[in-house]
């Protein structure tokens, strides 16, 4: 039904489901650095807060306010600055 995942010494929580539109996780993450990888593609959705990402071949941040998306292929890693406590929503397609 729902897993449950932590990350980061407990700094980054999510809970994963699915449902007729696909896979998702949404999550938390409190303020800090983060570099994540990918397993298939992604679509992230700041829900609160702000996040700044440096994406695969970028070589400048960008900045994601709440209710902004960006996009990460399969198999890379990216990384990630939760200005703040920042919730997200990710579906992986």
């Amino acid at each position: 039904m729902f897993k449950t995942n932590e990350y980061f010494e407990g700094k980054v929580k999510s809970v994963a489901y699915e449902n007729e539109g696909g896979k998702y996780t949404i999550g938390v993450m409190a303020d800090g650095d983060y570099e994540f990888g990918t397993g298939s593609n992604e679509e992230m959705t700041v829900v609160n807060g702000t996040l700044e990402a440096l994406l695969p071949g970028e070589s400048e941040w960008q900045t994601y306010p709440a209710g902004s998306t960006f996009h990460v292929v399969a198999n890379v890693k990216f990384k990630v600055k939760a200005i703040g406590t920042t919730s997200y929503l990710c579906r992986y397609y």
